[in-house]
């Protein structure tokens, strides 16, 4: 992610990520110096299973840690509701269809973050090229974007909040 993109999130997911980098900054860091002492009592480091163990969780909680601080530091808040007037924009679920699939063969899509993401559906952030062309339109609209590639065409079937 990159330092000038931003990430629109609702207020609620917001929230649920700062409580989240708070969490891992306090409790966390405390939880897991805790563990690497411990691992280090036990001796060798060398071959250590513990110790190592612990050090990989503390790499990536502090990972997961500047990964948040980013995407805090450079969010804008979005009222998370999908648009009413029946056209693609953030918060939406949009089933499409690929110019030149079978009729039943669609794929449904989350355009927002994946921190928004409901279930397990696949993400399309606002800002990509798919996204960026979804954006605005309506159902049985045709939308084309450049994938790398080349340009891809996409049936919008259905608009879902």
């Amino acid at each position: 992610m990159s330092e000038s993109t931003d990430t629109q999130l609702t207020r609620d997911t917001y929230d649920r990520l700062q409580a989240e980098l708070v969490d891992l900054t306090t409790r966390g860091r405390v939880e897991i110096a805790a563990l690497i002492e411990t691992a280090r009592a036990l001796g060798d480091l060398k071959e250590n299973g513990d110790y190592h163990a612990a050090k990989d969780s503390q790499g990536k909680m502090e990972s997961r840690i500047r990964m948040l601080e980013r995407m805090l530091k450079n969010a804008t808040i979005a009222d998370g509701s999908a648009p009413a007037d029946g056209k693609v924009g953030p918060g939406s679920v949009v089933t499409l269809r690929y110019e030149g699939d079978d009729v039943d063969d669609t794929t449904d899509f989350f355009v927002g973050s994946i921190e928004e993401r409901p279930g397990d559906l696949t993400v399309v952030s606002p800002g990509s090229p798919l996204g960026s062309a979804l954006l605005g339109h309506a159902e049985g609209e045709t939308v084309e974007y450049a994938a790398p590639g080349g340009n891809l065409r996409v049936d919008i079937v259905k608009i879902g909040a």
